[in-house]
């Protein structure tokens, strides 16, 4: 399993594939599929660690822009939510959203709710470039924490 596991990551790493395998996961990852990109830019950095900076750049774009997609299906989707719009739950998070705004997009890169915030953010009509640019700034930190994280922790 180890042997599959390595060339597969090493495939993945290479320099014609790796960037853009990268772009791909960060990209769907996202939406609302359970994929996650974080195993993807640690193994493309553990070969390539000179790509650390453009792997972050990638990684952030290609989950910003699943982030967007994820805005305009929620803004699209505003008839299926009002048929929730009379749970308790769902008032408090609207209430709670409407107050932070487009700043509430900085929680995006949390799991589970990250990717429904963003379409929340949509449903609601929240300014689209404020959003995108939140969703961006969290992206991106949790891009930086958690490679340089699994880079201490797994130096060679």
């Amino acid at each position: 399993m180890q042997a599959w596991l390595d060339s597969l990551m090493a495939l993945l790493a290479l320099p014609q594939y790796g960037l853009s395998t990268l772009f791909i996961a960060a990209f769907v990852s996202a939406t609302l599929l359970p994929v996650g990109s974080e195993p993807i830019l640690f193994g493309l950095l553990k070969l390539n660690p000179e790509l650390f900076w453009p792997a972050i750049a990638v990684a952030t774009l290609g989950n910003t822009l699943g982030g967007m997609v994820d805005w305009w299906m929620g803004y699209g989707a505003h008839k299926v939510a009002d048929k929730y719009a009379n749970s308790k739950h769902h008032v408090r998070v609207l209430g709670w959203l409407e107050r932070l705004g487009p700043k509430a997009c900085l929680l995006s890169w949390l799991p589970i709710v990250g990717d429904p915030l963003c379409a929340v953010a949509g449903w609601l009509k929240l300014p689209f470039w404020p959003c995108t640019f939140y969703m961006a700034v969290g992206k991106f930190a949790r891009y930086v924490t958690m490679t340089v994280a699994l880079l201490y922790i797994w130096p060679s």
